[in-house]
């Protein structure tokens, strides 16, 4: 059966079968004679997937829809997806991914737009490529400066909760305590929580994997103390998203006269507290999250930055004011 059309509302949807495949979709147009044109020009990419292979016809809406299937990472897909639609995969080079970074993320930074837009826009080309349905995808990303970013200390932290509400202090000391990005903790329901057992469990978005981790005695008691009926659905901190804490974050840094850090800046802390108390480097990568050593190494080098630390080689763990005093003595 061809396919035919179907309001919806005010819009035009199609659905039949193809090639001895069944089709649906929706045109997004309440112009019926556009979404008849529409509706042809998708029969026709089917017919010639059926007769020419996957790749002849293949666009980025079905090469998604496979890599969904796939069960393959899917975290900044919604708004890529929504940009390239029924583009197909043959016409999205390399200069038409960065023009569509920078018109989708016209003011943030190249760590932005290689994350968002070309990580997530190569992920599903590359998928559809193993199954040798279209080439391989590269890209050379944008250039990201490398800036030393400053860490959130144990004290930043005490300072920053004492001048917030329950539920923000306890999120910048959770993050801290266990390394999470903002968007883990976040997404964190009292589901995850174990009080008795003194754990939490973090799904780990960046890396699509979960882990486990440890509450020390100070996370516990100010996770105890957020006022709630702990409902396991409900979101532990309340925000529904990272721009819900930016709004309050600030705020509250200011509150606190203490120096402006952002909420990442406490998974920063995590890795050089971890580091400077000589913890080893994997077992930090380990409970915090990263992937692997590389990356933790490439991110937090500077975390080791303290020229002092050469006082080792002489057995020594003097500091500079006590050599001073025992000089002029």
């Amino acid at each position: 059966m061809p396919l035919k059309l179907f309001k919806r509302g005010e819009i035009w949807h199609y659905r039949g079968t193809v090639a001895g495949r069944r089709i649906r979709g929706t045109t997004e147009t309440a112009d019926k004679a556009r979404a008849q044109r529409i509706t042809a020009e998708r029969e026709g990419r089917e017919w010639t997937r059926h007769l020419d292979g996957p790749g002849a016809a293949l666009t980025f809406a079905d090469a998604a829809i496979a890599y969904r299937q796939a069960g393959r990472p899917t975290r900044f897909l919604d708004r890529v997806e929504d940009h390239w639609k029924e583009t197909p995969v043959r016409d999205i080079t390399e200069k038409a991914l960065k023009r569509a970074a920078i018109k989708l993320y016209p003011t943030a930074g190249p760590a932005t737009r290689n994350r968002q837009v070309i990580v997530p826009t190569q992920a599903v080309i590359n998928h559809c490529a193993d199954e040798e349905w279209c080439p391989r995808l590269r890209v050379k990303r944008f250039k990201v400066e490398t800036r030393i970013k400053e860490p959130a200390t144990l004290a930043w932290c005490r300072a920053f909760a004492a001048s917030a509400s329950p539920h923000l202090g306890a999120l910048c000391l959770f993050m801290f305590g266990t390394g999470a990005r903002v968007g883990e903790a976040v997404a964190l329901t009292w589901d995850d929580v174990d009080l008795a057992a003194r754990t939490v469990r973090i799904r780990q978005t960046k890396v699509g994997a979960e882990r486990i981790a440890h509450l020390p005695p100070a996370l516990l008691a100010a996770l105890s103390n957020i006022p709630s009926n702990r409902k396991l659905e409900d979101l532990v901190f309340k925000y529904v998203s990272r721009e819900s804490v930016r709004q309050v974050w600030d705020a509250a840094i200011k509150r606190a006269a203490i120096r402006k850090l952002s909420p990442h800046s406490c998974r920063h802390g995590f890795a050089t507290t971890m580091l400077h108390n000589k913890v080893d480097v994997k077992t930090v990568a380990q409970l915090g999250g990263w992937k692997d050593v590389a990356t933790l190494v490439k991110t937090y080098a500077h975390a080791m930055s303290d020229l002092t630390v050469t006082d080792v080689l002489f057995g020594t763990i003097l500091t500079q004011p006590e050599i001073d005093k025992a000089v002029n003595n």
